[in-house]
């Protein structure tokens, strides 16, 4: 999904360049083709953060958690890249969701690890030690 997102994001530059007549090497034009080269540029810019901490936060935390918020992040990535291309300031709004998606990702992932590490070092499996936990407040709250 990934490399169709950036993939669609560079047409629009080379549709831009048509549209506004700016030939290669050439980055600077109208405004309207300025902004949707830089929406490509600053999406292209986070792509690999992006792989990489999806990847972590997968393969250590939760598949399942992480695709969701994969696809949230694309999803505010194309408000991001139509906002940018109309005004500079209709980026805002879908940027500070992305950030919130890449955050919670790197949360995830920093669980994952720590979790791991916790299983491989000290031998504490952090979820069983959770569920437990969780359990016990269960029956507590059971018996009342």
């Amino acid at each position: 999904m990934c490399v169709f997102v950036v993939a669609y994001f560079s047409l629009q530059v080379i549709y831009a360049r048509r549209k506004y007549s700016v030939s290669p090497p050439s980055t600077s034009g109208p405004p309207e083709f300025e902004r949707v080269f830089r929406a490509q540029a600053n999406c292209s810019e986070y792509f690999p953060i992006f792989i990489i901490i999806l990847w972590v936060s997968g393969l250590f935390f939760s598949q399942g958690l992480s695709a969701l918020c994969g696809l949230l992040y694309l999803y505010g990535r194309y408000q991001y890249f139509r906002g940018y291309a109309k005004t500079a300031h209709g980026r805002l709004a879908p940027l500070y969701f992305c950030a919130k998606v890449l955050w919670v990702l790197i949360g995830f992932s920093a669980l994952g690890i720590l979790g791991s590490m916790c299983r491989f070092y000290l031998d504490l499996d952090l979820k069983q030690l959770a569920s437990s936990i969780l359990d016990l407040t269960e029956e507590e709250g059971a018996g009342l």
